[in-house]
């Protein structure tokens, strides 16, 4: 499976520059590549983010997520998310889980990787849990 040179330089500018909120990443099975399907500005909500994620599709994405400390510090997390819905067609869900970890090595600053199959399983409040 190869990676489009897009995904690495959007990751790059989300995590160094903190040019957006999110990644949304998908794979062109024509030509076997993963490509950047939607980027969310940096002042998009995890709302914006999830209602970009189709409801019936594997994807995987990227979210960086602020937060405030106990200890009332900012801070930043990037989050890896595997979006690989029951209601998707099983041929997509085995690409998607054997491309993961190839793609995820190609983005290097990773800090919490995510596995959701339903909506539940990737709510706000499961993100800010793993954060602190």
């Amino acid at each position: 499976m190869a990676v489009h040179d897009e995904c690495k330089l959007k990751f790059l500018d989300l995590k160094t520059k903190r040019k957006y909120r999110f990644i949304v990443f998908k794979i062109d099975e024509k030509i076997q590549q993963v490509m950047v399907e939607k980027v969310g500005g940096h002042d998009e909500t995890y709302a914006d983010f999830t209602a970009s994620i189709p409801a019936n599709e594997c994807r995987y994405a990227v979210f960086d997520f602020d937060f405030t400390t106990d200890e009332n510090c900012q801070k930043s997390k990037i989050y890896f998310i595997a979006w690989s819905p029951d209601t998707s067609k099983i041929r997509s869900k085995m690409l998607y889980a054997s491309s993961k970890d190839r793609f995820k090595r190609e983005l290097d600053g990773i800090q919490v990787e995510l596995q959701a199959t339903d909506p539940s399983e990737m709510s706000f409040d499961i993100i800010k849990a793993r954060a602190l």
